[in-house]
């Protein structure tokens, strides 16, 4: 094979290149933007920073919750999922980054073969049946001037980076509905505990109104009434029963149980430590959640596929080069006569496609406003939910000061019933009636309890959960593909 010179090569790129222009990609442009942090309300001078702790559920200093937490992170399908993916999605990166790389196979044809008689092949050739054999290896190397394999590359990179950023989200995400649903199991736990003492006051108040009507001092109206309350004080209890039974069964769910009980521990919110939170939302909240680190590489990635669909517009170029031995007949093969080699560029490029590139490069544009959009709208989502949980927080804050001054003033009622009862100056009734003012307070304090600490648990997950530094890291930034974020 004669060989190719350089300035023909050159010669063979220019026109290549010119006729390049064929196909072009004017006016195809990305039309959505970025929200920076200043279009959400999260202006640089705002809450100084605040990261919740990686295992920030070890705040609340209650070991059985440590313990089903960790039982959750090493055994929840839905977690093993997210890994499952973020290892397909570097695969995928691995597989995109080996494109960029020289190839080299071997090969070995072994053929036996009847040549025609009226064909192109002379005798003694024709007509003969004969062993072919070829041995050879082939190397090819596609030249990236445009940027198109480097393009897939940080595509499948960014993809993976989202996939890793994806299953740090569900981490984090498990974390805390474990948590929630063990701080739900404590609260049933703390209400049935009121429920059982305002059925045995109610028990009790039955029984004096039934020495009352049996003395001619009631009627059987008061008498009724008192049977009455007796069912729904019962009622409650079975409904809080069956509330703390799906409890236990979320927690067995969500630790990858099944159907055994992984509560070994009756939970109270009592034992818990009520972990501090910020009083407003820190100034890097977006950079802190796992998700919106999600979404943001995909902004990129999508990004990248704008990039290799535009550099589908320009020629691609390969080196190709083969070296080998092939003879008719098997006897001949390792004979010096039998090599062969050839080397050289193939160059495509596109001409004339009826709009095949175009369309694909809308469709990639368009993938990149949608996730764009995506973006923008986690963003939101994520602004919303802290800024609810933040107001949430600060008002069951105030709401528990006043509770806690009613269920005060209760309970002072209460004890001046019990020395007035002592005293003879009043019944026993006016002792129970004064105990329901307070067990009133007492559900509305435990709920109120579970609620402050329920809110810090969405809060702190809301604020990042703890995600691990590697997996939100920021990304790169200069893309022209990618659109200015709007401050």
């Amino acid at each position: 094979m004669k060989r190719v010179h350089a300035a023909p090569r050159l010669a063979l790129l220019a026109a290549a290149l010119m006729l390049a222009g064929c196909a072009n990609f004017s006016g195809i442009d990305a039309q959505s933007a970025l929200r920076g942090p200043g279009s959400v309300g999260l202006a640089p001078d705002a809450a100084p920073a605040f990261s919740p702790a990686a295992e920030w559920w070890q705040e609340f200093g209650d070991a059985q919750l440590n313990r089903l937490v960790g039982e959750a992170l090493a055994g929840n399908p839905g977690l093993k999922l997210a890994r499952a993916r973020l290892a397909r999605a570097q695969a995928a990166g691995e597989a995109a980054g080996a494109a960029r790389l020289p190839q080299l196979n071997g090969s070995i044809d072994v053929t036996r073969q009847r040549y025609t008689e009226h064909g192109a092949v002379p005798p003694p050739l024709a007509g003969s049946v004969r062993d072919n054999g070829t041995l050879q290896l082939v190397a090819s190397w596609e030249l990236d001037f445009f940027g198109r394999n480097e393009a897939a590359l940080q595509a499948a990179l960014g993809g993976a980076r989202a996939a890793r950023a994806d299953a740090e989200a569900a981490r984090v995400l498990l974390a805390s509905n474990v948590a929630r649903a063990y701080l739900q199991l404590a609260r049933l736990n703390d209400q049935l505990e009121v429920a059982q003492r305002t059925l045995a006051q109610r028990e009790e108040a039955l029984r004096l109104v039934g020495d009352r009507v049996r003395a001619g001092l009631d009627t059987q109206l008061e008498l009724r009434q008192s049977e009455g309350a007796l069912p729904e004080a019962r009622q409650q209890i079975e409904a809080l029963r069956e509330q703390a039974a799906l409890a236990r069964h979320a927690l067995a769910a969500l630790t990858g149980a099944g159907n055994r009980d992984v509560v070994r521990q009756t939970p109270s919110l009592a034992a818990f430590t009520v972990i501090p939170v910020p009083e407003q939302l820190p100034a890097d909240l977006l950079g802190q959640r796992a998700d919106i680190a999600a979404a943001r590489w995909r902004v990129e990635a999508a990004a990248q596929d704008v990039r290799g669909a535009k550099a589908q517009f320009y020629p691609n170029v390969n080196i190709v080069a083969l070296a080998g031995l092939s003879s008719i007949g098997l006897g001949r093969l390792l004979d010096t006569g039998s090599s062969q080699w050839a080397v050289g560029p193939a160059i495509r490029l596109p001409v004339f496609d009826a709009g095949r590139l175009r369309a694909n490069l809308r469709g990639k544009t368009a993938d990149l406003d949608a996730a764009v959009e995506s973006y923008n709208g986690a963003v939101l989502d994520a602004i919303r939910e802290a800024a609810d949980q933040v107001a949430s927080a600060q008002s069951i804050a105030r709401q528990q000061g006043e509770q806690r001054a009613a269920q005060a003033a209760a309970e002072a009622a209460y004890e001046l019933a019990r020395q007035r009862y002592r005293a003879g100056l009043g019944t026993y009734l006016h002792v129970l009636t004064a105990e329901t003012t307070v067990l009133n307070q007492r559900r509305l304090a435990v709920d109120l309890a579970a609620r402050a600490l329920d809110t810090r648990v969405a809060l702190l997950r809301a604020l990042g959960g703890g995600a691990r530094p590697e997996t939100v890291a920021a990304v790169p930034a200069g893309d022209p593909s990618i659109p200015k974020a709007r401050p």
